[in-house]
């Protein structure tokens, strides 16, 4: 059985950084695609970064040159290395996986494996 955790989430100023992380279980990293996906408040969960199998790596326009994805394969956890931290980034993190490469990286439709969510907060 698949399942994520995550872990990292806080409350910072605006500037700051935050690692996010999820480990993982029941399933190696490398063989699946894995993405960070937020949810602001009342509003829709929405795609962050995804790394697909072979490592490819894609952001989304607004957090580009910011966030960075990356993944320890010995300790099957994936990362979020979020700097410069607006308000805007607030919202709910969620880690997901799938072992389907997705045709839309960035679609939370194309990934059915999903942890419960680390909150993150930035006060300006």
């Amino acid at each position: 059985q698949v399942q994520l955790q995550e872990s990292g989430g806080g409350s910072v100023q605006a500037g700051k950084s935050l690692r996010l992380s999820c480990a993982a279980f029941g399933y190696i990293l490398r063989s699946v695609s894995m993405g960070w996906f937020r949810q602001p408040p009342g509003k829709e969960r929405e795609g962050v970064a995804v790394m697909l199998e072979d490592g490819t790596t894609t952001y989304a326009d607004s957090v580009k040159g910011r966030f960075t994805i990356s993944q320890d394969n010995a300790k099957n956890t994936l990362y979020l290395q979020m700097n410069s931290l607006k308000p805007e980034d607030t919202g709910m993190y969620y880690c997901a996986a799938d072992y389907a490469r997705p045709l839309r990286a960035l679609d939370r439709g194309q990934y059915n494996y999903w942890g419960q969510g680390t909150q993150v907060t930035v006060a300006s």
